[in-house]
């Protein structure tokens, strides 16, 4: 018997313990293990009024299906081979153009006597040797909206990679690769007229930040919409979601400061937290063990050296991570911000629309309190068709950054186009059309993503993360597997996104698909006809799961 860990860590209540969900391969079973039979505070369950009938008491955990499959070990030998291979040749070509034999065909830095290289040696090995190889994988230009169907401009190259030309032929192909969750990155519909028609009152500009003369009547607008939507005080909207972070961050803790930060956060976050001058110590991905412990470190030593109280404790995580589709234990999670008296930022860009009953986020997925969050963050350009990015919380949290925050004070302000798009976009959502057409979209999305995930682990794929994500990520580990995956998914009518190390892990490369409320049935059935067949040629059949314990069968649609 073959059993794998995948930890989901927990310590509630009076006791600590490990909350293990286990995968056991030879029967199939797949179910929550509890190390000591307890979870939930006690032991789970309560006393009927006659005292002596149990009556299970439903939680969070109940309905909290995540996976991670482990690589094989053959899998990993050759990954590792392939990898090892290609950095071996890589090294013997640039000898070869050292010394003259070979030309580098592209644009490179020049040498200049005296001066160290600008970039980075291995950086710029890499992506002569290795990315040069299948870049064309990536950057592909489309000539179409973004919907559930795009025309890709196809890209040729005489010189092995070096440099890429267009052809001038196109493919349609179905989109499983952009961020359209709920379906609203179309060119018609009510979304497409509403902000054309702001376009001609509006232009497509402001032409000035918030504080100078480019914040009008469309942005309050939205910045109250928002902060109802998400049931907290107030809200700020700014006009790039990266920026939201990054620019942000630095204005909420300085030196002195403490940031525990997910292992796995976006880079947006990386950054914003390095900006800020405070002290990062990471935590394992998902595990509130780890997150404890390093809380109880922060508390009982303080500052190194010093052991002076940290100024303030933030708690950073993610409520979808985009590249492993798992999806954050947010009421562990809180329970420990509350108990420790830490500060939470919760990024929400991929959750905001995609997740909960009412798409409002990983906090409406778990049924939990927004209040509770500190400094809600999210984008517009996953599920509301649109860019830019807000951050809500209370009127003091708001009121601060619409003075401190360098994404306000040194950024455009947002389009007003863009602005009515998500106007138009979360009022569907909200059921402010007088339809039930964003209730419609957030059922299909679930149903769909449910459907899309159970095919794949019946086809024996390895999928990484939650049943619920609409981020579904396939491994196909080797690196002659990545390019190829991608081209021939192309050449069948799928557009997808690969994606590699450094990215990814090194023995964890894999196929990234974003699934859509705008997919129909027939669609997400047409691409798993392809992926069965390219999933078969390229044998990536890795997986020893047996069976599949979620479905799609407990959705109901909206007519």
């Amino acid at each position: 018997m073959r059993q794998l860990d995948i930890s989901v860590e927990l310590t509630p209540g009076l006791s600590s313990f490990r909350d293990n969900i286990s995968m056991e391969f030879g029967t199939g079973d797949m179910g929550a293990h509890y190390i000591n039979g307890k979870k939930n505070g006690l032991n789970g369950y309560t006393k009927a009024k006659n005292g002596i009938s149990p009556v299970k008491k439903k939680t969070w955990q109940d309905d909290y299906y995540e996976t991670f499959e482990e690589t094989p070990l053959t899998v990993a030998i050759w990954t590792y081979l392939g990898y090892a291979i290609l950095v071996i040749v890589g090294h013997i070509r640039d000898f070869l153009r050292n010394v003259g034999i070979e030309r580098i065909k592209s644009s490179s830095e020049p040498k200049l006597e005296g001066f160290v290289p600008l970039y980075q040696s291995w950086e710029s090995f890499y992506n002569i040797n290795l990315y040069r190889r299948i870049q064309d994988c990536w950057n592909r230009p489309i000539n179409s909206v973004a919907g559930v169907e795009i025309s890709v401009m196809e890209r040729g190259t005489v010189d092995h990679g070096w440099n890429m030309h267009l052809t001038g032929k196109e493919h349609k192909v179905l989109n499983f690769g952009s961020y359209n969750y709920l379906g609203f990155a179309e060119n018609d519909g009510i979304c497409a007229k509403e902000a054309e028609k702001i376009t001609g009152m509006y232009g497509i500009t402001t032409s000035a930040s918030r504080q100078e003369m480019g914040y009008n009547v469309l942005h309050k607008e939205l910045d109250n919409l928002m902060a109802e939507y998400l049931g907290v005080e107030a809200a700020i909207t700014l006009p790039m979601g990266f920026a939201t972070n990054s620019m942000n961050m630095p204005a909420l803790v300085s030196k002195g400061s403490l940031i525990l930060s997910d292992q796995l956060n976006h880079s947006s976050l990386v950054l914003g937290s390095r900006l800020s001058g405070a002290s990062i110590r990471t935590f394992k991905h998902n595990n509130m063990v780890d997150l404890e412990t390093k809380l109880q470190d922060a508390i009982t030593l303080g500052q190194p050296r010093t052991h002076r109280p940290w100024k303030k404790i933030l708690i950073v995580v993610e409520g979808v991570y985009s590249m492993e589709g798992s999806i954050i234990c947010l009421p562990e999670v809180l329970r420990l911000k509350k108990k420790y008296k830490a500060y939470l930022y919760l990024d929400e860009a991929h959750s905001i629309g995609a997740m909960g009953p009412h798409g409002r986020g990983i906090v409406d997925y778990f049924g939990l309190d927004p209040r509770d969050v500190d400094v809600m963050m999210g984008t517009f350009t996953k599920s509301f068709g649109a860019a830019g990015g807000y951050i809500g919380g209370s009127k003091k949290l708001i009121k601060y950054l619409k003075v401190n925050s360098h994404a306000s004070m040194y950024s455009t302000s947002m389009a007003a186009p863009v602005v009515q798009q998500i106007l138009s976009s979360a009022r569907i959502i909200m059921g402010r059309d007088g339809t039930n057409n964003g209730l419609k979209r957030i059922q299909q999305l679930k149903w769909n993503i449910r459907y899309f995930r159970r095919r794949l682990v019946e086809m024996g794929l390895i999928v990484y993360g939650n049943k619920d994500s609409p981020v579904v990520p396939v491994l196909v580990f080797m690196p002659a597997k990545i390019g190829m995956f991608g081209r021939e998914c192309l050449k069948r009518g799928l557009g997808t996104v690969v994606v590699g190390f450094p990215a990814t892990p090194i023995i964890e490369s894999r196929a990234r698909f974003c699934v859509s409320a705008g997919h129909t049935k027939a669609m997400i059935d047409k691409a798993l006809v392809v992926l069965e067949e390219v999933t078969s040629m390229m044998r990536l059949r890795y997986s020893r799961a047996k069976s599949v314990t979620f479905s799609e069968d407990d959705i109901q649609l909206i007519e």
